[in-house]
């Protein structure tokens, strides 16, 4: 009963959320902040589901300007957990597909995320350059989930290479954020499921680079991000033992 309520209220709150922020959008279309403000209200969703979120960021990345942050993408869940740590001036990079979702895709894309066709190469390329010169010309952030795909319990997946292109081309840092595990954690028919950890890294500034040197700066990347999502699940592991 407990897991039916939930799932109802949580898509209740989904779409009101999608359907306030359109309202929203229509008056200032595409505004920077956009993202920010709506992922504030996406990231109060958890509260339904018993869980707690704690987000943890560096001094070294406070007010630190335009950068690419690369999170780790685990489920659906992530659109709630991981929205407590979008910051302003964010926009997001998602398939060109995602705004025909009824209220969630028009929502998506008023709010100024970048609509990209993964089924197109060189758009994707193309999609690159049009996402660093926004960067360049209007300050934004850009928040990619580089593994490409929800990593489903599997572990952080390998990272591709367009975040780091894109950081490169832009001539701003990557900012990593990892999230403790949270595939097999989230239960809707228990009343606590704990504590959800997301910790920003330390930026990390990339020159322009061969494709061999930038395949080794994705993979020392990840192993990075592997080691403190381990160390963060650990930790909220913990939490909800006691």
């Amino acid at each position: 009963m407990l897991a039916i309520l939930r799932f109802f209220l949580m898509t209740l709150a989904l779409v009101l959320i999608c359907i306030v922020s359109i309202f929203y959008c229509l008056i200032r279309p595409f505004h920077r902040d956009n993202v920010y403000h709506t992922a504030k209200y996406l990231g109060k969703v958890p509260k339904l589901l018993g869980v707690t979120i704690e987000v943890r960021m560096p001094e070294s990345v406070k007010n630190i300007g335009p950068v690419v942050y690369v999170a780790n993408h685990q489920n659906s869940y992530d659109l709630f957990t991981m929205s407590n740590a979008v910051q302003p001036g964010t926009v997001s990079v998602g398939k060109k597909s995602l705004k025909w979702i009824p209220f969630f895709g028009q929502m998506y894309w008023l709010t100024g995320n970048i609509l990209i066709d993964r089924n197109n190469t060189n758009k994707a390329m193309s999609t690159i350059a049009i996402t660093a010169e926004k960067i360049k010309s209007k300050g934004l952030s850009i928040w990619l989930f580089p593994e490409g795909t929800r990593s489903r319990g599997r572990g952080l997946l390998p990272l591709k290479t367009g975040a780091f292109r894109t950081a490169i081309q832009s001539q701003v840092p990557i900012v990593p954020i990892c999230g403790s595990n949270q595939h097999g954690t989230i239960k809707l028919n228990r009343w606590n499921n704990g504590k959800i950890i997301i910790e920003f890294l330390d930026p990390i500034y990339i020159s322009e680079e061969s494709r061999d040197s930038l395949r080794h700066t994705a993979n020392a990347v990840h192993s990075l991000m592997n080691e403190k999502i381990k160390e963060l699940s650990e930790e909220a592991k913990a939490f909800q033992d006691n």
